[in-house]
């Protein structure tokens, strides 16, 4: 049995498939299976590497993927809530496995599920193993960009960062939850049922961008706004007429002693060129220096999270057990080597 870092993938969608392709081309990382309960039953899948083809076990069931797989750890890529991905992450980590989740509220429980972070956190610890929760947003870009900025500040007033970006990739669950292709009438009653959510991320962003700088937040006010287009889009996905929604523009702001010094900015629309809007991720922090920095295009959402997740294994490996965030762990950095050897002495 070789001695490589044994992966395996929850999840078979366009994330988990992505994190499949990745891990196989990573020294030092072996790709010991994968698990969708989508499935009727266990499969092959053949996947193209450098060094020839190679077939991968794909389970309909997590038990048997671990009783016969063994990883050391499982990247978790099925969901966005807390709620939905602590039972597998409990069966994982009850199993000795460390585990990496890119469900958007794992990035940081304590913001909205602080009970369920916390029972996470104990079973973790009783089972010497790591869970940590990332992703491109939250977890990278309007968080971890913006704190590791603040290292060279004397001091912060505020922080204000924005991410533009093309909804056009996305299949219909993300598009649903943006109000796409609706009408401006329709979007604000599905704002006030619940069913379009906007961005899932920002009380976690608030909430570990404040961890890092010890802030203590008073209040965050979200709102989330229609983008109305004024001409025909269309994706694989969906066709929006004149007038309908291209997407959601969802901001929040976060408070500490009747101040914002938190203000995040996420407008996501199907192709955003049509409107004239340039897509792309800006940071700005006032402060003793200022500092603005600015990208475009955005980073590829699909590409970050998918590489962010197989990239950390190596931190999450040699990491001291329990819950951790981003701000926990050393800073991320592409695997170019040996993944067994980054992150030792």
């Amino acid at each position: 049995m070789s001695n490589n870092i044994r992966v395996a993938v929850l999840g078979t969608g366009q994330m988990g498939s992505g994190m499949l392709k990745l891990i196989l081309e990573k020294q030092g990382l072996e790709l010991v299976g994968a698990c969708d309960t989508r499935n009727d039953g266990f499969e092959t899948r053949s996947f193209t590497t450098p060094n020839g083809s190679i077939d991968v076990g794909i389970y309909n069931n997590l038990d048997a993927m671990l009783k016969e797989a063994k990883p050391h750890i499982v990247l978790q890529a099925t969901c966005s809530k807390v709620s939905e991905a602590e039972a597998d992450i409990h069966t994982l980590v009850k199993n000795g496995i460390n585990v990496i989740s890119i469900a958007e509220e794992m990035s940081f429980p304590a913001a909205e599920s602080p009970e369920l972070g916390k029972a996470i956190n104990k079973a973790a610890l009783e089972n010497g193993v790591t869970v940590l929760g990332t992703g491109i947003n939250p977890g990278f870009v309007l968080d971890l960009l913006a704190i590791t900025l603040s290292g060279v500040c004397y001091k912060v007033e505020s922080i204000t960062a924005k991410r533009v970006n093309d909804l056009s990739p996305y299949g219909p669950t993300v598009l649903n939850s943006q109000g796409v292709g609706i009408t401006p009438e329709a979007f604000r009653a599905g704002v006030e049922d619940g069913s379009i959510v906007g961005h899932f991320g920002f009380p976690q962003s608030i909430g570990m961008i404040a961890k890092a700088l010890g802030w203590k937040i008073d209040k965050i006010e979200q709102n989330r706004e229609p983008i109305v287009s004024d001409c025909e889009r269309q994706s694989d996905f969906v066709k929006i007429l004149p007038g309908m929604t291209a997407g959601c523009n969802h901001t929040a702001t976060a408070y500490m002693d009747g101040k914002p010094v938190i203000t995040l900015i996420h407008p996501q629309q199907v192709h955003p060129h049509m409107g004239n809007v340039t897509t792309g991720d800006y940071i700005e922090i006032k402060g003793e220096p200022d500092i603005k920095i600015s990208g475009s295009p955005e980073i590829p959402g699909g590409v970050g999270t998918t590489a962010l997740a197989v990239n950390m294994i190596p931190r999450v490996m040699n990491a001291a057990p329990g819950l951790k965030s981003m701000i926990d762990l050393p800073i991320p950095a592409a695997i170019m080597g040996d993944a067994r050897t980054i992150g030792t002495i």
